[in-house]
């Protein structure tokens, strides 16, 4: 009887361990601090670790570090993009950290970025996304303002990442705003809107950009000189100059009738036409006598005749 013995070989697959941390966000022109670090805690001295950007489309090489080597001391090949601007942490290498530092970043260093440690067993690798934000404060001009309305733009250059512009009156409220520009050049958006204002008031202009969780606005304040306003005003201007001159002309008509009624009834309606007459008729006691009551010339006033013809 013949046994036949099959014995399998199997070979043991190690899987890259891969840990995906949260985003750094910064603005542009800052550093950044990009983390990586073995949970471990191992020494990482004698260790080898690479960082990448944007592994899966435009790899770039942006540090290296291997044995006490890296990029600008004893290794070649960074990425021109980050030559001179990056740089480890060397003094945290026995803690098993491999950080790295990114300086004066730029909108373009935005992406995800990637550090292993391809010798480890198993190997090991971290990803976390790079946000550099710019974020312009919007300018605002009026294009052009008639008696009852003014045509508000606000605009955008620069901005990254992609910003929402909108107007607002004073309370917050949405306004009707026309998309007039928008276009994009190195990941940094130029935007543009417009609205026409009928009311004056403070208009707002505020850029969100919803990614970074940030907002900024400009305002500006618009004075509507209001038609119906300054004829309203005007019409009741001209009513009350009428009014004042009819009264005027009641008032010495009621002052001649009592002229030909009896003394009783003529000093009662004296006295209610004291209330009703300026001031500067009254005399300071405050009464009114009939000698104050002028229908034409006074004859006291006239030259006294001297008996010659």
């Amino acid at each position: 009887m013949c046994c036949n013995f099959i014995f399998l070989h199997v070979n043991k697959l190690i899987h890259p361990r891969v840990s995906v941390s949260g985003g750094v966000v910064v603005k542009e022109d800052s550093d950044a601090v990009l983390p990586c670090s073995l949970s471990t805690k191992e020494n990482i001295e004698t260790k080898l670790f690479d960082w990448k950007k944007d592994e899966n489309k435009d790899r770039k090489e942006v540090f290296m570090y291997n044995r006490g080597d890296y990029y600008a001391h004893g290794l070649s090949g960074q990425d021109k993009q980050f030559e001179g601007r990056v740089s480890h942490f060397n003094d945290e290498l026995k803690n098993g950290n491999a950080s790295i530092k990114i300086r004066k970043t730029k909108v373009a260093d935005s992406g995800v970025y990637t550090c292993e440690f391809p010798h480890l067993q198993p190997p090991q690798k971290f990803t976390i996304e790079l946000v550099v934000a710019a974020s312009p404060k919007p300018y605002i001009e009026t294009l052009h303002q008639t008696q009852d309305r003014a045509l508000l733009q606000c605009e955008v250059r620069g901005a990254s990442p992609e910003p929402k512009l909108e107007w607002q009156d004073s309370s917050g409220n949405l306004l009707h705003a026309e998309e007039t520009q928008r276009s994009i050049t190195g990941g940094k958006y130029d935007t543009t809107i417009q609205t026409n204002v009928t009311k004056s008031g403070e208009y707002h202009c505020v850029l969100k950009q919803e990614g970074i969780h940030h907002n900024i606005s400009a305002k500006t304040f618009v004075f509507i000189s209001e038609k119906v306003l300054i004829g309203w005003i005007g019409g009741l201007a001209v009513g009350l100059a009428v009014g004042l001159a009819v009264g005027a002309v009641v008032l010495a008509a009621l002052e001649a009738l009592t002229l030909r009624c009896s003394p009783a009834f003529r000093h009662k309606v004296i006295d209610f036409l004291s209330q009703l007459r300026p001031q500067r008729n009254k005399p300071q006691n405050g009464t009114v006598t009939e000698s104050m009551i002028t229908m034409g010339p006074d004859k006291r006033d006239e030259p006294e005749q001297n008996g010659y013809i």
